[in-house]
Formats: C-alpha cells, sequence, structure tokens
C-alpha cells in the first residue's frame, strides 16, 4: 500500500512555495520521495527558502526557479526550465496566490484585476504550459489551491472569492480536456489555516471565536493538514481521481 503514494523518482513544481502553504506542500512532496522545484517572484526569500529546504534532502532534491506565474511567456519559461534542468515534470501544484481586503464598492478594477491574475487566472498559464508537455507521455498530476471561499462568501473579499470560484471551475474543464490523455487535475480547498501570514487573524479575539465556532472541528487547520491529501493527490493512490475539489476545512463547509 506504501507504494502508492512513494513519489520518489518524480518532478514537482509547486508555484508560490517560498513560505507559507506552498512551502509546506513542497515539503510534504520531497519527503514521499519527489524532486521538488520551488518558485516565487522574489530570488532572495527563494534562494533563502530553498537553502532552508536542501539542509533536510540529499542534494539535488530541492531546486528553486523564480518567475512571474501571471505572465504567459514566463510561465512557458517555467516549466521549460524544469524540463531541461531537472527532469520531465509529473506534478505540478499550482499555489500561487494573493488577497486583498476591500469593500467592492470601494475597490479599484486594478486590485480586482491582480487578484484574479494572480489567483486563477496564473493556474491557466502554468497548467497549460505543463500540460504542453505532460499530455505527449500520457501521465501527470495538477492540484490547484482553491479555498472554502469556492464555496463560501465573505465580505470585503470579492476578488478572491471570484477567483477561487473559477478556480474549482477550471479544475473540471481542465479535467474535461486532458483526462483522457493520461491526466488526473483535482483541486484541495483549505480552511482557515494558521500560517505566519493569518497569524494577525488568529491573534484577533473576535475573529478567532468566530472560527472556532463555525468550524465543527473546533480549531484552525494546520499546513500538515494539507500534507497527506496533497501527497495523495500527487501520487498513483489517486489515479482514479479527476476534476474533484477537497475540502480540508474542519467541517465548516457542510454546516450552518
Amino acid at each position: 500500500m506504501s507504494a502508492l503514494f512513494d513519489l520518489t523518482g518524480r518532478v514537482a513544481l509547486v508555484t508560490g512555495s517560498s513560505r507559507g502553504i506552498g512551502n509546506a506542500l513542497a515539503r510534504a512532496l520531497a519527503e514521499a520521495g519527489a524532486t521538488v522545484v520551488l518558485n516565487g517572484l522574489s530570488t532572495e526569500r527563494l534562494a533563502k527558502a530553498e537553502q532552508l529546504m536542501s539542509a533536510d534532502f540529499p542534494e539535488g532534491r530541492i531546486r528553486s526557479c523564480a518567475f512571474d506565474v501571471t505572465d504567459d511567456e514566463a510561465a512557458a519559461y517555467g516549466v521549460r526550465w524544469v524540463e531541461e534542468n531537472v527532469g520531465p515534470l509529473d506534478i505540478l501544484v499550482n499555489n500561487a496566490g494573493i488577497q486583498h481586503r476591500v469593500p467592492m464598492l470601494e475597490l479599484d478594477v486594478k486590485d480586482w484585476e491582480r487578484v484574479v491574475s494572480t489567483d486563477l487566472t496564473s493556474a491557466f498559464l502554468v497548467g497549460r504550459e505543463a500540460a504542453r508537455h505532460m499530455i505527449p507521455r500520457g501521465r501527470g498530476k495538477i492540484i490547484n489551491i482553491a479555498s472554502v471561499q469556492a464555496d463560501l462568501a465573505r465580505p470585503t473579499i470579492a476578488p478572491y472569492v471570484a477567483a477561487k470560484g473559477g478556480l474549482r471551475n477550471l479544475t473540471r474543464a481542465m479535467t474535461a480536456e486532458w483526462a483522457s490523455s493520461g491526466l488526473q487535475i483535482n483541486a484541495i480547498a483549505p480552511g482557515y489555516i494558521h500560517t505566519e501570514m493569518t497569524q494577525n487573524l488568529v491573534d484577533d479575539e473576535a475573529f478567532n471565536s468566530w472560527i472556532l465556532g463555525r468550524t465543527p472541528a473546533n480549531r484552525w487547520g494546520t499546513v500538515q493538514d494539507l500534507a497527506g491529501p496533497a501527497v495523495w493527490l500527487a501520487s498513483s493512490a489517486s489515479d482514479f481521481v479527476n476534476g474533484q475539489t477537497i475540502f480540508i476545512d474542519g467541517g465548516m463547509t457542510v454546516v450552518v
């Protein structure tokens, strides 16, 4: 059974992985045996992330490539770099994302476009480039990182809600077009995860109480809660799973 989840010999690219959830998912794939390519915009932060993670794995198992996932030419370059310098890309995790909190009536269209471009269009661009290489080989795993906001909405985060809802259906569209070529495309939809980037929300007593009361599990999620599902979707154990969005939210989306 353990062989089904073994990623030894496989190459994975995780976008937006210099820190936070992306970094944790990259580490989980590496621990399962994959050679992992980290990605981000900041070359300095990316180099530091590569150095830190490399200390825990054999030489060459952790690489990095800085490129802008919202630019079609840069996306093509990034995937091509992995193919030429690391090996055939087996696993893509579209994790890059940003948030922008402001009421819709005050929302500048440029901020709307920036969030949608980063959180949704990037998955289309990098996913398409990955598929161009995966389809001729007849295999490949694409994991899109959505959110409970694919199903739920809260005030002040309209672009994020729209983008994550779109990402859920992009996952379905990719499946409709590429599953017959041997690819599996699925999404993970995290609930509220405690990371350095959400620490201010955890520290907000009123918001923290709301999260605990709204979540049947009565706690915030951790990045480790996402590791197992990510490895499963990246592995042979999920070879007949396609077009699905797996909610990892402690039950938040199933209660009123």
